[in-house]
């Protein structure tokens, strides 16, 4: 009989992933007792099945694309070869890379134990993992999320792709069928059909109804153009598996569609990694978005907080380490902090990408009426846009009737860049006109979110009234 080995500590963290191994490492550094359990991989789903190897798929694709473009004189484009098989070695060397800084080497020399087992709670103040059984002060539920599959009619997990093993497919699908017109869905569309697949995508609704959909449709023709099928306000209800061939039937415009592939990729959203934790052992709630927290992060038992995905919010890798970093100063230094997502962004990787921070423009309608302002900037009357030709897309900002800024949305090239300062603004309560005073570098593309400032005092700026003033000046003596 093995025994059981009792462990006290001042903090457990379950679950390796992006914020929980912030709080460990934060925590430990400041000089606090940790322990991490983690039964799976080192980095969690953002490592190893979701962030870096879709940006680094994502990557593989841009370059194949470039190769094809044919918009500047004295390039002769080209259809590129593309080994799929290689490039999927490109996609793991980067998580190659990027592996030893969460590794459990690097870990336990910051001074955490870290235990490799599947933890649950026996109660609210004991956790086991293994042959361990760990008490601490403090618990972290970081266990993040995993890929959800519907109950369609016919669907066999087993047959089909999903973010956790679409990576590790190393034959070119012919024709890959994707179920799922969110962010993840229409990455790795475009990738795929940059990497010379087929691709169809199929959604319920219209893709990313998240987002400003006047830009959104910017990202759809970019789309539609590569030779992506969208099959919007689709409604599935059917998907058949063949040896060789898998079918998807529904209904699309009032007429039944089936649409055959080679493979099926599953990007219907996530599900909390809640389940086989024991809370109910320790007395947690928790429903299907996950652990239910209240603004301090804290779950029913207030010295069990949870953070990330398994939290039940918005389910980004940053939004992970930013509860994380919340934590670390009620835990550590005990000052109160609590969430607060008003200059929460977030970015659709696609090309053109597509970001977002604070209200889009239908949500500040909802909340504040007509009063609202819009005001856009367009890429094509970028100098560096033109200069590179990547001139589809613009930015969209909307203020409250002060000028107070309450969101932003940028279609384009490195918006997900471009969107930063908006949410500076947004966080700081900034109104517009302070981005209208920055000295922006020539010619760059930060230069949009100065013009799209600007746009906001053209119309009175040079009204009748204004040349009035103007010209009355103008009489005075100098």
């Amino acid at each position: 009989m093995v025994k059981q080995k009792i462990i006290e500590t001042e903090i457990c963290v379950i679950g390796a992933g992006s914020g929980g191994l912030s709080v460990a490492s934060g925590a430990a550094q400041l000089g606090m007792d940790v322990v991490l359990i983690e039964k799976a991989e080192m980095g969690g789903d953002c490592l190893n099945t979701g962030c870096v190897p879709s940006k680094a798929l994502l990557a593989a694709g841009k370059r194949a694309q470039a190769h094809r473009k044919n918009d500047i004189s004295g390039i002769k484009a080209h259809e590129p070869e593309i080994d799929f098989s290689a490039v999927k070695d490109h996609v793991f060397d980067v998580i190659g890379t990027i592996a030893p800084h969460d590794s459990q080497e690097r870990f336990e020399g910051l001074g955490v134990h870290v235990i490799r087992e599947f933890g649950e709670f026996v109660d609210s103040h004991t956790i086991k993992a293994g042959d361990h059984i760990i008490k601490a002060k403090k618990f972290v539920i970081a266990t993040g999320s995993r890929a959800f599959v519907p109950p369609i009619k016919g669907i066999d997990e087993s047959k089909v792709l999903t973010n956790e093993s679409i990576f590790e497919l190393r034959d070119k699908p012919d024709h890959l069928l994707i179920i799922g017109g969110g962010p993840i869905g229409l990455e790795m569309a475009q990738a795929h059909r940059r990497l010379g697949c087929e691709v169809s995508v199929f959604d319920m609704g219209g893709i990313l109804p998240r987002d400003d959909q006047k830009n959104v449709e910017v990202v759809r023709q970019a789309l539609i153009k590569e030779g992506v099928e969208l099959y919007e306000n689709f409604s599935i209800s059917e998907v058949k598996h063949g040896a060789k061939t898998h079918s998807v039937i529904g209904d699309h415009n009032g007429k039944e569609v089936t649409v055959k592939g080679s493979h099926i990729l599953v990007a219907t959203g996530r599900q909390p990694n809640s389940d086989n934790l024991g809370l109910d052992n320790a007395n947690v709630k928790y429903d299907r978005r996950g652990v239910i927290v209240n603004d301090k992060l804290q779950s029913s038992q207030k010295h069990i907080y949870a953070i990330g995905d398994v939290a039940g919010g918005p389910q980004f890798t940053h939004v992970a380490g930013y509860h994380a970093g919340l934590l670390i100063k009620q835990i550590c230094f005990k000052i109160p902090a609590k969430v607060n997502y008003a200059a929460l962004p977030w970015v659709t990787y696609t090309d053109p990408e597509l970001a977002q921070v604070g209200l889009t423009e239908d949500i500040a309608r909802e909340k504040y009426g007509d009063s609202i302002k819009i005001v856009e900037w367009h890429f094509n009357e970028n100098d560096r846009a033109i200069a590179e030709k990547t001139m589809d897309g613009q930015a969209r900002v909307i203020t409250d009737k002060k000028g107070r800024v309450l969101g932003a949305s940028i279609v384009g090239p490195h918006a997900g860049e471009l969107i930063a300062v908006w949410g500076l603004a947004i966080s700081q309560k900034m109104k517009i006109g302070a981005m209208t005073s920055t000295i922006v570098a020539y010619p760059t593309l930060g230069e949009i979110n100065k013009r799209a400032a600007g746009a906001y005092y053209t119309p009175s700026l040079f009204s009748d009234k204004t040349r009035k003033i103007v010209r009355f000046i103008q009489k005075l003596p100098w």
